[in-house]
């Protein structure tokens, strides 16, 4: 299902559900919905958007799945959801307190959900949202509510920095760890 402009363009704002469960090996942590997204209802739906593929491509799948075959994920142990839950055209368009109480909130849904890692999809949003100002991507030093942290890049298209190559080596990384310390 492919939303008309106009479906897309009154999803400003709208809210998307996370897909979470306790116990997840990953929960990986967007920025925010896009208006694509909050008009299908489901995460990373943009066409364009390279989570899906990084994702299968890193290990994480068997196959990629479409973003309407998201529920498929807590199957493996994964799960989403954002720092700011609102939708918007563009992550620039979240305030700074919108990122930080989404910090605060990440922190309540991992110490609730308790899942093994947390990943944070884009550097940038975890900087202002943790008051990390030195962070890069990778394994993180601190934990985030109990959880393993790391930090990947955004997988928007909108981010020309990475490649989807580049993306599922990120991916990878991750992959690597986490079934290195038991999943």
């Amino acid at each position: 299902m492919r939303p008309t402009p106009a479906e897309v363009a009154a999803a400003a704002d709208r809210l998307l559900p996370d897909l979470i469960a306790p116990g997840l090996h990953v929960l990986f942590c967007g920025i925010n919905p896009g208006l694509y997204s909050a008009a299908t209802g489901w995460h990373f739906a943009r066409p364009g958007n390279r989570f899906w593929p990084a994702l299968h491509r890193g290990g994480f799948t068997p196959r990629q799945f479409d973003p309407a075959e998201q529920t498929e994920l807590l199957d493996h142990g994964l799960g989403i959801t954002n720092l700011a839950a609102r939708a918007s055209a563009r992550a620039d368009e979240l305030t700074r307190d919108e990122l930080v109480r989404g910090g605060r909130e990440l922190v309540d849904k991992v110490e609730r959900y308790r899942p093994r890692w947390v990943a944070v999809l884009g550097v940038t949003a975890y900087r202002v949202a943790f008051d990390r100002r030195t962070a890069r991507l990778g394994r993180q030093p601190e934990s985030l509510g109990g959880a393993a942290l790391w930090v990947l890049p955004n997988p928007s298209g909108l981010n020309a920095h990475f490649t989807v190559d580049g993306l599922a080596a990120a991916f990878a990384e991750l992959r690597a760890e986490v079934a290195q310390t038991g999943s």
